[in-house]
């Protein structure tokens, strides 16, 4: 058998296979740069929207038990419902508001604090949506910040609570974000509309076409007389040239 050293041609190029080989394998370990996250990442404000909390796993061994999401107590939420996601029971935990919120024709008094999932598995390299629908959402906030707590079988708890800041690199543990963002359309300015100068000089000018036409006319009929009056002078010229060709005769 033939052997290959490492500064052999084929010898670099066994050795470039095995450093792209780890590479995948490094790449494809599950959750190397995963984290909790709410999708769709934005949502209407002052309306309600669905969003589902995304949660990946990111041991190579232990498996997700629990999860559990806190709201934010600066922008409470009066209604939150709990789409079903099979092998897992919810809890929703609420408390009396100090500030009761007006929705409508109804008054607010409880909003819900957190959400608990439990009984179900996240197995490794696997992930789990847990939906939920939310609102009435803030008019007055750029965005809501939640917290996730991730526990493992091990018994191992990461908290996903650190609050990403703008012009800042990501934190370990970044906590979902659900910015709130308008999309309605802005209204276009209407095309007929007319400036102050426009609307001021309308009526010079409409003064001035008056005037014009006016002149126009009077000019038409001024030489329409002039005209008739010529037509009456030739025809006295003609009648006296007739008559004295008549006393002559």
């Amino acid at each position: 058998m033939l052997s290959r050293t490492p500064g052999h041609p084929s010898g670099r190029r066994l050795s470039a296979a095995a450093v792209a080989g780890a590479a995948v394998v490094l790449l494809a370990t599950p959750g190397a740069f995963a984290h909790v996250s709410v999708n769709p990442g934005t949502a209407e404000p002052g309306g309600f929207t669905k969003a589902a909390f995304r949660v990946p796993n990111e041991r190579d061994a232990d498996s997700t038990v629990q999860v559990e999401i806190a709201f934010p107590a600066e922008h409470p939420l009066g209604h939150v419902s709990v789409q079903p996601v099979p092998g897992w029971k919810a809890t929703v935990k609420k408390e009396r508001l100090k500030q009761p919120i007006v929705d409508g024709d109804h008054e607010i008094t409880e909003a819900v604090t957190s959400v608990l999932w439990e009984g179900g598995t996240i197995r490794p390299g696997e992930f789990q949506e847990f939906p939920l629908s939310l609102g009435p959402l803030p008019e007055d906030a750029p965005e809501l910040v939640f917290k996730a707590v991730q526990t493992y079988s091990d018994g191992e708890v990461v908290r996903w609570i650190d609050v990403p800041e703008k012009g800042a690199a990501e934190p370990e543990h970044p906590a979902p974000v659900l910015a709130l963002k308008s999309t309605a359309p802005v209204a276009a300015a209407p095309a007929a509309a007319r400036t102050t100068d426009e609307a001021d000089r309308a009526p010079a000018t409409d003064t001035v076409s008056r005037l014009l036409g006016g002149s126009g006319l009077a000019v038409g009929l001024a030489a329409l007389g002039w005209a008739a009056a010529g037509r009456r002078t030739s025809a006295r010229r003609s009648a006296r040239a007739e008559r004295q060709e008549g006393i002559t005769a």
